[in-house]
């Protein structure tokens, strides 16, 4: 499929205000540049497949319909025309708020209408949901590997476009190298991007996924972790160690915590070596630590 015009570049370039159009009272009936703005029933609109955004917080969910039960629902949905009765409706950008507007039982919901082809649409939800943080990284890189797939986007253009820089496109795309099992846990936010990211490549990578939550590692954690795994200089390997703990080691590192009333994790080396890290959330017990190594005691 042909890339890109630069018509097409230019109006995605404006950002999310133009695309949707501005707001505009809800009983009144216009026709602004961007689309037709009107009242619909809210069971005439149906979920886009082309919505990155598969994951939605049922506790984010409630709140928004409360949200919308007091105050009513401000911003209009973006949708398209779906078939030929020109009853229907698909929704480009908004599902989140009207699945919250179901929840508040509502019936009727503004939309502004807007004939979009495939692509206007995919892109119109992309660049929404990015620019309101909605999406988790598998979400943002499926997103994006859909438009370079689907429609030729290069990834300097589509950077350009989402107001991303290139190199956070192509880490975010490299996510998708993950297992799928990996993948799940970003999804559910039990595992960072950040964490992902240094997971890419490694062939232990669900193995250090779940180990990663069951210890509770942060990134630094992890990438020191990995730094103490790297071959030496001499051009031999040293062993790879395990992240798996066996019970004495976790007794240790429940022994020290408990010592100095902060988590100790222990991250074991080849050749009996290691690392110990200690995690401090304030400068007191920042202090605290460091009184006790410096007296001794």
């Amino acid at each position: 499929m042909a890339a890109p015009t630069p018509a097409q570049k230019n109006r995605l370039g404006r950002g999310l205000a133009s695309l949707i159009g501005d707001n505009v009272p809800v009983n009144a009936r216009v026709l602004p540049g961007h689309g037709e703005q009107r009242m619909v029933p809210i069971d005439r609109l149906k979920p886009s497949p082309y919505n990155p955004r598969k994951n939605f917080n049922e506790a984010e969910l409630e709140e928004l319909a409360t949200s919308i039960r007091e105050r009513g629902l401000v911003q209009p949905l973006v949708v398209r025309p779906l078939g030929t009765s020109g009853l229907e409706y698909e929704i480009v950008a908004g599902e989140r708020r009207w699945r919250a507007a179901q929840r508040a039982s509502l019936h009727l919901i503004p939309v502004i209408v807007r004939p979009l082809s495939d692509q206007e649409a995919l892109e119109i939800a992309i660049i929404e949901n990015v620019q309101r943080a909605d999406l988790n990284a598998i979400e943002e890189a499926t997103g994006y590997r859909d438009l370079i797939d689907r429609f030729g986007y290069k990834q300097e253009e589509l950077a350009e476009i989402i107001g991303k820089s290139r190199s956070h496109l192509a880490n975010t795309m490299r996510l998708l190298k993950l297992p799928e099992s990996v993948q799940k846990l970003v999804r559910s936010g039990e595992l960072s991007a950040g964490h992902a990211r240094a997971l890419v490549g490694r062939e232990d990578a669900e193995t250090v996924a779940k180990e990663i939550i069951k210890q509770g590692l942060n990134v630094r954690d992890v990438e020191a972790l990995f730094q103490s795994k790297r071959p030496s200089s001499s051009g031999g390997s040293s062993a790879v160690p395990t992240l798996a703990k066996d019970a004495d080691l976790r007794a240790v590192e429940r022994e020290m915590s408990d010592a100095l009333g902060l988590t100790v994790v222990v991250i074991p080396g080849a050749n009996n070596t290691g690392e110990i890290l200690i995690r401090y959330k304030t400068l007191d017990q920042f202090e605290s630590v460091r009184k006790r190594f410096v007296s001794g005691a």
